[in-house]
C-alpha cells in the first residue's frame, strides 16, 4: 500500500461532519428548499434554483481537506494553489493551519522548503503532470482531491494525444484546471494542444484550417495557449475537442460543430472520422446548475442574485446565462457586497468582469431569483438572502417560522 498518495480520503467523514455542518450549512437555505425552493418574506419572494452551490466534486475536496487535518494533526499541511475558487472556503483552510503554495516569478509553484514529513493537498482542479512529478520526487504525502469530472477530461485528451490528434480545449488558458488538462497530452511524444477561449478565437483557427489567415499571426495570438513547438500548418489536420468542465455547454458544442464543419470542407464528410473527434466534457454538476437557472428564468424574476467567487468560472457563466435572458443580474462574492449603511451593491459586471457598483438596485423589486456557483457554500447564500431582507426591512425569521 502506498502511504504517500491518497485519493479516497481517510474514512473520517463522521468525525468531521459536525465541523463541516457548523462551517457551511444554512438554516435559511434549508427552509427555502423545504418550501419548494420559494420563500415569501414580507413584500419579497425569493426563488432558489433547484440545483445550486456545492457540487459533489467540491464537497469531496473540502471533506478530504478536513479529513487530512484530522488525520495528520501534528504535521505541516500545504495546499497547491486554492482548494476551490471561493475565498471563504480557502480562508477556512488557512484557519486550519494549511499553508497555500504560491507561484514563483517563473510561474512554477514554489516547493522550496517542503520535506518528506510534509503533507500536500492537490486541489479540485488538479495539477499539471510537471507539478505532480515534482511533488512525487520530493517524497511528501499527497492527498489528491482532483474532481472526477476533471479526470474524465484528462482521459479524453490523453486518448487524443495517443491517437495522434491535437487536443482543442475550450477554456481559459490561465485557469488551473485547463493548465492541468492541457499538460496531460505531454505524456505522449508529439502530444499537442490548443486552447480557445470563445467562438471568436475558434473561428480564427477554423478559418486557417480552411486556408485563410496567417500562421504567424495565429502563433502570436495563441502564444500562451498552445503546446511547445506547436505548428499551425502541421497540427490542425487531426483534432479532438474537449473543454474546461465549467464552460458554457452550448458554446462548447457550437465550437466543436465549427471545427467539424471546417474539417469536412477540407477533407470531405466520408473521411471526417480520420480528422475529427469530439466528446462533451462539461461536468454534470455544471450542466445541472445551468439547466436549473434556465428553468427558473422561464418565469423571469425582477432580478437575479448570483453568489460566488469572482474568479469562479462556473459562477460567471451562471451570471451570463441570466443576463442573456434579459434579467437584471448581479454577480456578488457574498453578502458583504451589500452595504447596509449606503445601500450600495458591489458586484462584478457580467460583460467585462470588472468590479462596479449599483445604487438603488433593489428598488421596488419583489421577485428575486437566487443561484450560486458550484464552489459557493450554503451559508454564503443564506447570508446574502438575509442581508437583502435587512435592507428591505422585512422579517426573515418570521417567514422561516411560518414556512417550517
Amino acid at each position: 500500500m502506498d502511504t504517500t498518495y491518497y485519493r479516497k480520503g481517510f474514512g473520517l467523514k463522521q468525525e468531521i461532519q459536525g465541523t463541516l455542518t457548523a462551517d457551511y450549512h444554512s438554516r435559511v437555505v434549508e427552509a427555502i428548499q423545504a418550501n419548494d425552493y420559494m420563500l415569501e418574506v414580507g413584500r419579497l419572494t425569493f426563488r432558489l434554483a433547484r440545483e445550486f452551490g456545492f457540487c459533489y466534486g467540491v464537497d469531496r475536496a473540502v471533506e478530504y481537506a478536513y479529513e487530512t487535518r484530522r488525520k495528520f494533526p501534528d504535521r505541516r499541511l500545504f495546499l497547491v494553489g486554492e482548494i476551490i475558487h471561493n475565498p471563504h472556503v480557502n480562508r477556512k483552510m488557512e484557519d486550519m493551519g494549511i499553508t497555500f503554495l504560491g507561484r514563483t516569478d517563473g510561474g512554477e509553484f514554489d516547493l522550496a522548503g517542503l520535506t518528506v514529513d510534509d503533507v500536500v493537498i492537490l486541489p479540485a482542479f488538479g495539477v499539471t503532470i510537471h507539478d505532480f512529478q515534482r511533488l512525487r520526487d520530493l517524497g511528501c504525502v499527497l492527498v489528491d482531491t482532483t474532481c472526477g469530472s476533471v479526470l474524465n477530461v484528462w482521459k479524453r485528451v490523453e486518448r487524443y494525444a495517443k491517437e495522434g490528434f491535437t487536443a482543442i480545449i475550450h477554456g481559459k488558458h490561465y485557469h488551473e484546471e485547463t493548465k492541468a488538462t492541457a499538460s496531460q497530452v505531454m505524456k505522449y511524444p508529439g502530444g499537442r494542444y490548443l486552447i480557445v477561449l470563445n467562438m471568436e478565437e475558434a473561428r480564427s483557427v477554423c478559418d486557417f484550417i480552411e486556408g485563410e489567415g496567417d500562421a504567424q499571426a495565429l502563433a502570436s495570438r495563441f502564444h500562451d495557449a498552445v503546446s511547445p513547438e506547436f505548428n499551425f500548418e502541421r497540427d490542425l489536420s487531426r483534432v479532438g475537442l474537449a473543454n474546461q468542465t465549467t464552460m458554457l455547454s452550448g458554446e462548447s458544442l457550437a465550437i466543436a460543430g465549427e471545427f467539424r464543419k471546417s474539417l469536412v470542407r477540407c477533407y470531405g464528410d466520408a473521411s471526417i472520422e480520420e480528422h475529427f473527434r469530439t466528446f462533451d466534457t462539461i461536468c454534470s454538476a455544471t450542466q445541472d446548475r445551468q439547466d436549473a437557472v434556465v428553468a427558473l428564468l422561464e418565469s423571469p424574476p425582477h432580478l437575479m442574485m448570483v453568489v460566488g467567487g469572482f474568479n469562479s468560472s462556473n459562477t460567471h457563466h451562471l451570471a451570463s446565462i441570466c443576463a442573456n435572458h434579459g434579467v437584471r443580474t448581479y454577480h456578488i462574492a457574498d453578502a458583504g457586497c451589500i452595504d447596509l449603511d449606503t445601500g450600495v451593491l458591489h458586484h462584478q459586471a457580467v460583460t467585462d468582469k470588472d468590479p462596479t457598483e449599483a445604487r438603488e438596485w433593489l428598488g421596488d423589486a419583489s421577485d428575486i431569483g437566487v443561484t450560486a456557483g458550484a464552489s459557493t457554500p450554503n451559508n454564503k447564500i443564506g447570508e446574502t438572502i438575509a442581508r437583502i431582507c435587512t435592507l428591505a426591512g422585512v422579517d426573515l425569521d418570521a417567514a422561516i417560522s411560518r414556512a417550517t
